[in-house]
């Protein structure tokens, strides 16, 4: 709420400076009373703020951690085409004995023979086999598998790209909310400079008997004096959770100091809103929503693809190596016949892998479809919703920019009848009502037009939110 000019009273240019005096940050003005030897920090900006925000909030770090599962998920897909080779590794003992003439022939010793207790010479037994199948050709559902993990990073960049928008548009907020407290404060101290001086020129008036004044104008001065302070700690208690919020949305370590940059709520140039329909076609190509949506439709297709063919079944190369050694079994030389203990052959040849449930494929099958069909239906609805939300916000920022500029101009009305009211008080032609009356109307537009700036300027960032577009600043 900006003061007066006139009178006895300070310059502006003497009563911003004051004013910002008052409103710096407590770590400011640690700095400056430290001395030409600590190093002067760099105030940090709107984009700056951002950038912070868009890096190291909780939200990102979570949705950077599920992309690089889903990065992971693509590299199992790419993979699946890879042999399992199915490995049995076994080592034990004893073994009773067995000898023969390698041939398959009779035993050669008595410790051989079963049905007693005589197990002969004791040994140990160590066998290794290795299975794998090497698929060549599944009709397709390889190649849809690899397709459909593809999509995943997409998905999981885009749902980042969510959290980094929400987390900047949080910071252009706290920023924002920072700037509107700092700039009350130092309306409330030039008001609060006016009244004092108002005061003192009608406690000055009535000591000289002036027949403009009366005791109960003192009244009103000191209950406007109530009213900017009780309005000065709603402005102290919003800079203060303003600092909060920013410190937690730029990741700020506990013994580390901010200073912000002060900007001023008010467009420096005239700003144009883009219209609705560009701004609706920016939201569709950029919102990330959407992005993410489009590419889940897109795995799900190549699900059902896989569900239809796996009706066939999978060609590829089926190998196996196995190995067997026993320390008191004589190996056997012929093929014919059989040899538990001792064994050592590698094979390979194609084979064909399937299973015929047919019931189960069929229901899976159709729940693919169905989740399929319900994903584009909820693609429409969130084509909608964000359609929706686009106008909700472009015209809510037309509203704040129209008001704004209103009460801009009804500020500057404001302050020049305040100046009139002054000026004619301090001359004596005036009287208090219309001093304070002026006053009262002058806080009440300098107040709307901070209110109307600031809801333009974070209508500004909504709208950058709600198109995809990070928002940014001086």
């Amino acid at each position: 709420m900006p003061g007066t000019q006139g009178g006895q009273g300070a310059t502006p240019q003497a009563q911003d400076a004051a004013a910002q005096d008052a409103v710096r940050p407590a770590e400011q003005q640690a700095q400056v009373t430290e001395g030409a030897h600590t190093p002067v920090k760099t105030p940090l900006t709107l984009a700056q703020l951002v950038e912070r925000a868009r890096r190291s909030d909780a939200r990102v770090e979570e949705a950077e951690a599920e992309l690089h599962r889903l990065q992971a998920l693509q590299r199992q897909a790419h993979w699946a085409w890879f042999p399992k080779f199915e490995t049995v590794v076994g080592f034990g003992g004893p073994t009773p004995e067995a000898h023969n003439d390698g041939l398959g022939g009779p035993p050669t010793t008595e410790a051989t023979l079963e049905g007693d207790w005589n197990f002969g010479t004791l040994g140990v037994t160590f066998r290794a086999e290795v299975n794998a199948l090497l698929p060549i050709y599944t009709f397709g559902k390889l190649s849809a598998l690899a397709k459909a993990g593809d999509q995943g990073p997409i998905i999981g960049a885009a749902l980042r790209e969510r959290a980094r928008d929400e987390a900047g548009f949080q910071a252009a907020q706290a920023f924002y909310s920072y700037q509107l407290a700092r700039s009350g404060l130092a309306q409330i101290e030039s008001v609060g400079k006016q009244l004092d001086d108002a005061g003192k020129r009608i406690n000055d008036m009535l000591q000289e008997q002036s027949e403009q004044v009366s005791k109960s104008d003192t009244y009103k001065v000191n209950f406007f004096r109530q009213v900017v302070a009780a309005q000065r700690s709603v402005a102290e208690q919003g800079r203060v959770l303003a600092l909060a919020a920013i410190r937690l949305l730029a990741g700020a370590q506990a013994d580390e100091s901010l200073e912000i940059a002060a900007v001023d709520l008010p467009l420096e140039e005239d700003y144009t809103p883009p219209t609705l329909e560009k701004t609706l076609a920016v939201a569709d190509q950029r919102r990330p929503e959407l992005t993410a949506i489009q590419a889940g439709i897109a795995a799900r297709e190549q699900e059902v693809l896989i569900r239809e063919r796996s009706y066939y079944p999978d060609l590829g190369i089926i190998g196996f190596a196995r190995y067997a050694y026993t320390t008191n079994a004589t190996p056997q030389r012929t093929p014919f016949a059989y040899d538990p203990y001792n064994d050592r052959s590698v094979g390979i040849g194609l084979a064909a892998r399937g299973t015929f449930d047919i019931p189960v494929k069929n229901a899976q099958l159709a729940q693919a479809r169905a989740e399929l069909d319900k994903l584009k239906a909820q693609q429409r609805l969130l084509q909608s919703a964000i359609h929706l939300e686009v106008t909700k916000v472009h015209s809510d920022l037309l509203s704040a920019l129209a008001r704004a500029k209103a009460y801009s101009d009804a500020e500057k009305n404001a302050r020049r009848w305040a100046t009139a009211a002054y000026a004619a008080f301090d001359l004596g032609t005036g009287d208090t009502r219309e001093l304070m009356d002026s006053f009262q109307a002058l806080a009440q537009a300098s107040t709307e037009k901070s209110k109307g700036w600031f809801d333009v300027r974070v209508g500004i960032a909504a709208l950058n939110r709600v198109t995809g577009t990070p928002p940014a600043g001086p």
